[in-house]
């Protein structure tokens, strides 16, 4: 059993112990109970309050007090109900709260756009507009980061458990970046859809299209100021930017099923052609050699019968390849 078993219903893993420790062995006193987990009377006294104000225990009548389980099946539907009505009371709030919060801005001109000065502001906001996304998180991606790796995201991560719609134009000089097209195919396979601009120089993060995030600066590793703008005139002519550079993008990701023509090296280079990354920078991402890289393109351009590399990339697009 998981020691963070009640986590979920806002309990500890002493809570956790605890209950188990009842529920296999009944009518346990308090010194019992304390010495199954490890611990002393006086401090596991307040978890046993906590787990009779949840209705998972209760206290036998006597003394000394011991300590019996209510029925998991039961404890357990009354507890998920109860958190279930205490969580839909909390969102209740957060819309009015959200409510006032537009109101507020709503006469405010000035609050339209902002102005985040500092590397450690600018890192804040661009993770919480980040976890803030519902829906969609649209994202222009290009060198240099904020962060020093840029083979992780863990923010996006969550993002595409939640169900968020994240899809993300890269800078095709960014997938030449060692280990790089390797994470951003990484990033696809988990659910994010990715295409590629020869050259975007652009950053930008859109949550929800609502708001939106612009580095001041584009060649700093580390931006030390940002404009965060919200619901505008200016917010629909950036959300409109992205929508028009994602029409004119190349998809990344090669869809080819696993059974047919292509086999998994062979959707690998598809992916970089599609990205647009020079032969310099594939070979050296494959490991192959200049012959090799220009045999194995000959075999996909042959396979979809092609007479260019243009040519090939439109055949894989109505193929669905791409």
């Amino acid at each position: 059993m998981p020691d963070a078993l009640l986590e979920p219903v806002g309990l500890g893993a002493t809570e956790s112990a605890l209950y188990l420790h009842v529920l296999s062995t009944p009518r346990c006193t308090t010194a019992q109970l304390a010495e199954a987990v490890g611990a002393t009377p006086a401090q596991v006294r307040p978890c046993l309050r906590r787990l009779e104000d949840a209705g998972l225990i209760s206290r036998l009548a006597g003394k000394p007090a011991r300590y019996a389980a209510a029925p998991p099946s039961v404890a357990f539907d009354a507890l998920a109900e109860r958190r279930h009505q205490e969580l839909e009371e909390l969102r209740e709030h957060i819309r009015e709260l959200s409510v006032r919060f537009q109101g507020a801005t709503a006469n405010s001109p000035g609050d339209l756009i902002e102005l985040v000065e500092g590397p450690h502001a600018v890192r804040d906001r661009v993770e919480q507009l980040q976890l803030g996304a519902q829906r969609e998180m649209l994202v222009v991606d290009c060198p240099p980061y904020f962060s020093s790796s840029s083979t992780e995201n863990p923010i996006e991560d969550q993002l595409l458990r939640r169900g968020v719609d994240c899809r993300v134009i890269y800078d095709a000089s960014d997938l030449e970046l060692p280990g790089r097209m390797g994470f951003v195919l990484d990033c696809i396979a988990k659910g994010e859809d990715a295409r590629s601009l020869p050259s975007a120089r652009l950053k930008m993060l859109i949550a929800d299209r609502s708001n939106a995030m612009i580095p001041l600066v584009l060649e700093a590793s580390e931006s030390s100021a940002a404009i965060l703008v919200r619901p505008s005139p200016l917010l629909t002519a950036i959300v409109t930017c992205f929508d028009l550079m994602w029409e004119r993008a190349s998809p990344i990701a090669v869809s080819a099923p696993p059974d047919g023509p292509l086999d998994e090296r062979d959707r690998e280079l598809l992916s970089m052609l599609a990205g647009g990354m020079k032969d310099a920078s594939i070979i050296r991402a494959l490991g192959i050699t200049q012959r090799t890289m220009t045999r194995r393109v000959a075999q996909l351009m042959t396979l979809m019968d092609a007479q260019t590399r243009f040519q090939a990339g439109l055949q894989a697009a109505r193929r669905g390849w791409l």
